[in-house]
């Protein structure tokens, strides 16, 4: 097998106890459906469609092995898009985006309920989640999103006191929060394999270690590999932030690095702090800090945002792969943020690609407005949940449905969202040190600037509203 566990240190746990690699593609062969990706939107879609119909021959293409990608390498935060209602209103309208979050907070409990049923022990822990404020400027970033759910009869939010949110989170620099009950926690590559399992237990086809090369859109298309090719009547592009390599998704993507650190195992500290539960935790800055406990009692922190690497133009390669090359300030804010955890040792850190699209909410359609050739991107960092809901979309559109999935408002063909090379590129880091400077002068209590108030308000959105946030609200 090849050696992926450098990817993440969930996968590597994953793979321990894993069987070996799915064969690699080798010579000509047709499917009914081929799914470019073998992550979470790649096998969710798969299963939902054999769930519609057991009779289709459906074959995955992953370029490493599944659960390789940004599915095995994030926090396992199983959230709702509740913290994105506002995009979502002004998206879909109203009631069509208390539709997709009531879905989406179902979703949360079907992957554990699926999990249950199918003997996958991804660690899934329903404790909630803790959208919190780690200074005084993020205070009440939450309110307007919990008002336009009120306005609806929505209520997902619970308000804690500054002394719980404390208590609860195990340090008292959170300063204030909103709790949703609905959100869990899970460990990302166990599902991931969990997944492939089960998909390979239905009749699913996987070839690992089998990239994209080319995609031939003729009629029928043909998915082109190193050493072979599907033929296929309708191809699904599940490809998360590697899409960017098609112009019509890059324009709409832009792809940033999470990084993340684990301590060790630390059970009886993390019991003394008060914070030992399933809980998910992330702040409001802009390079947003998120953070979680596992079962075997470390702490799993993160920097997301527009943090670290940005690719230029379409090309990833192998960037993100490996330990973090940020995880000395990833640490550096585990223990300003935990200062109990100052002397717990980092046993290992890992990357891993976001690709966030400007609303910071998934979109799905066809591409150059095919129905034989569909995608679904733009998670950003948010997917575990929402991949759920993002497999039941692609799979009736892959089966040409006009259901409340293939017709609802994430599908939506994407627009120019970021500028072109080498705009993008060097306007992205401009974003990004105003980003620093903006989340700096607020943890020392003061104001930005006009001038970084303005360029930070470009960043996309991200896991949930921050002040100021310009993209995907208040466009």
């Amino acid at each position: 097998m090849a050696d992926f566990r450098r990817n993440s240190h969930w996968l590597g746990e994953a793979l321990d106890k894993d069987e070996a690699d799915a064969p690699s593609l080798i010579g000509d062969t047709k499917a009914d459906v081929c799914i470019v990706g073998g992550g979470f939107t790649g096998l969710w879609s798969a299963i939902h469609l054999k769930e519609e119909d057991p009779s289709l021959d459906i074959a995955i293409i992953e370029k490493d092995v599944c659960g390789a990608g940004p599915s095995g390498r994030n926090g396992g935060f199983v959230l709702s898009l509740w913290g994105k209602f506002l995009t979502l209103q002004k998206i879909c309208g109203g009631e069509e985006a208390v539709r997709i979050a009531n879905a989406s907070a179902d979703a949360v409990g079907s992957i554990g309920a699926f999990c249950e049923a199918n003997g996958i022990d991804a660690h899934f822990r329903q404790d909630g989640w803790l959208w919190a404020a780690t200074n005084a400027a993020q205070i009440n970033a939450w309110d307007s999103t919990l008002e336009a759910a009120a306005r609806y009869q929505q209520y997902p939010f619970e308000r804690w006191s500054p002394e719980t949110v404390a208590a609860r989170s195990g340090s008292d620099r959170h300063l204030a929060g909103v709790f949703e009950a609905t959100p869990a926690s899970v460990q990302p590559a166990l599902l991931a394999r969990g997944l492939r399992r089960v998909a390979l237990e239905r009749g699913i086809r996987i070839y690992e270690n089998t990239p994209l090369t080319s995609l031939n859109k003729g009629r029928p298309p043909r998915v082109r590999t190193p050493k072979g090719e599907i033929t296929a009547e309708k191809v699904i592009l599940a490809m998360n932030a590697w899409g960017i390599r098609f112009a019509e998704l890059r324009k709409a993507l832009v792809v940033v690095s999470s990084d993340l650190v684990a301590t060790e195992a630390m059970p009886e500290k993390l019991a003394e702090i008060g914070f030992d539960d399933g809980m998910t935790i992330s702040d409001g800055r802009m390079l947003v800090h998120y953070y979680r406990t596992t079962l075997d009692g470390r702490l799993v922190f993160g920097k997301g945002g527009m943090n670290g690497l940005m690719p230029y133009g379409g090309n990833i390669g192998t960037m993100f792969d490996g330990p973090s090359t940020l995880s000395k300030d990833v640490e550096h804010w585990l223990k300003w943020t935990y200062p109990a955890l100052s002397q717990a040792r980092i046993d290992t850190s890992w990357a891993g690609p976001i690709d966030r699209s400007k609303s910071g909410l998934p979109f799905f359609g066809g591409l150059d407005g095919r129905s034989d050739i569909l995608y679904g991107m733009g998670y950003s960092g948010n997917g575990v949940g929402p991949t759920y809901l993002g497999g039941r979309i692609l799979a009736s559109m892959t089966l040409g449905k006009k259901d409340e999935w293939a017709t609802c408002g994430l599908v939506r063909q994407p627009s120019r969202d970021f500028p072109p090379e080498p705009i993008r590129y060097f306007g992205g880091h401009i974003v990004r040190r105003a980003i620093v400077a903006k989340d700096n002068a607020e943890d020392a209590g003061k104001k930005p600037g006009r001038l970084t108030e303005y360029l930070a308000s470009f960043a996309p959105a991200g896991l949930s509203p921050f002040k100021g946030q310009k993209a995907g609200i208040d466009n």
